[in-house]
């Protein structure tokens, strides 16, 4: 029995912990340009941002957060077999999204997040179907720019990688 038809049950699990405990209060369309090995490929996210929490006491804020991804398939004679490029990428991602300071300080809209992700597709670039999702960004209102790679640590396979550079609207639900 292989490894994600146990990543898949354990990922919506934490989603369904995560949203549980709070409604979403940001939804965010956001869609880039993803590279792996020089070779770009379109991309979008949806991502839900829930209601944001303390840690502790620390001046850290950390809000749940979901997405929902796609990565376009690459046509690369040099990634024939196993980890073919042509497929594209379906992705669902759970962690969470760390401020610091509180809201009225410059530094706020900076944001680290870390996520788990279930992919539906090996490649090149993503060769297991758990990935690890990290966001460096910056937030408006309505605005959302950021930087994001998705890799499987080295964990298995050929580990290049998908990284893309993202912008996006945000709302209020």
């Amino acid at each position: 029995m292989s490894l994600h038809r146990f990543v898949c049950p354990a990922l919506a699990l934490g989603l369904l912990a995560a949203v549980t405990p709070a409604t979403a209060t940001r939804l965010e369309l956001q869609a880039g340009r993803s590279y792996t090995d020089s070779n770009g490929a379109n991309t979008a996210f949806v991502e839900a941002v829930f209601a944001p929490r303390t840690l502790g006491r620390t001046r850290f804020v950390w809000s749940p957060d979901v997405s929902v991804g796609w990565i376009d398939g690459r046509h690369l004679k040099h990634h024939a077999g196993p980890y073919d490029s042509r497929a594209s990428v379906a992705l669902l991602a759970a962690g969470a999204r760390v401020h610091m300071g509180s809201e009225g300080r410059w530094y706020h809209p900076l944001y680290f997040s870390g996520q788990i992700a279930a992919t539906n597709h090996t490649t090149h670039a993503l060769s297991s179907h758990y990935q690890f999702v990290s966001t460096l960004g910056w937030q408006a209102k309505h605005f959302n720019v950021a930087i994001r790679h998705i890799s499987n640590g080295s964990l298995n396979g050929p580990n290049a990688g998908e990284t893309m550079a993202l912008v996006g609207v945000a709302f209020d639900i």
